[in-house]
């Protein structure tokens, strides 16, 4: 089990370092600074005083427990970025484990800062994405889809609807490297049908040409 996580680590950062999209650092390190302890507000986050850094500000525990898959969609992301590991400030990566339910689902999601590549530890994934709109009209976004399996690396382009379905009947979970220290998250259905306060109802029937009760049950999901 140790060998596996320590594969996947290495292989995660390589992809994640290849595909950094965030400015290089113009120093060693740059340890974030809590955003409640900030004085001032910048893209990304300020600098603790060097003096005061320390060898926990560079450690993230715990990547080695399955997160708790006891929710609607059967999925748990665990996410280790500068907000959990300050020392990734400026450094253009951070990491995931994933953990899905049998039959449970990452739901369609976008990084809008981040490339991603995952690597399936243990199960079985239907994985996938879909491209940006075409320049002709006429045509349809594409799918890209493949079924994974332990050591299967796939890839996610940055910006791009993607999921993970555990098509298996155990458990699963995967690494995955982002090439951004803050890569964000948009999931779909909870931005389009959960937003605060919700989207204009004509807004939405225009759209997604149903019927305005259709998108009323949409959106009573995500109260």
């Amino acid at each position: 089990m140790a060998v596996r996580l320590l594969i996947s680590v290495l292989v995660i950062s390589l992809f994640s370092f290849t595909y950094a999209s965030d400015p290089a650092p113009l120093q060693d390190f740059c340890v974030a600074v809590k955003d409640d302890e900030a004085k001032v507000f910048v893209n990304g986050k300020i600098c603790k005083d060097p003096n005061m850094v320390c060898a926990d500000d560079f450690f993230f525990p715990g990547l080695n427990m399955p997160g708790n898959t006891s929710n609607a969609q059967g999925s748990k992301v665990t996410p280790v970025n500068v907000n959990q590991l300050p020392g990734l400030n400026t450094l253009g990566i951070s990491l995931v484990r994933i953990d899905y339910a049998p039959y449970g689902l990452n739901p369609p999601h976008t990084h809008p800062r981040a490339t991603e590549v995952l690597v399936v530890v243990e199960g079985t994934l239907f994985v996938g994405f879909v491209t940006s709109n075409p320049a002709d009209p006429n045509v349809k976004n594409k799918l890209f889809t493949k079924t994974l399996h332990p050591g299967d690396v796939f890839v996610f382009p940055q910006g791009l609807i993607h999921f993970q379905f555990n098509v298996g009947k155990t458990n699963a979970f995967v690494f995955a490297g982002l090439s951004s220290q803050n890569p964000g998250v948009i999931t779909i259905a909870n931005a389009v049908f959960g937003s605060d306060p919700p989207i204009n109802l004509d807004v939405l029937t225009k759209a997604f040409q149903v019927d305005a009760n259709v998108i009323k049950y949409l959106q009573a999901q995500f109260k």
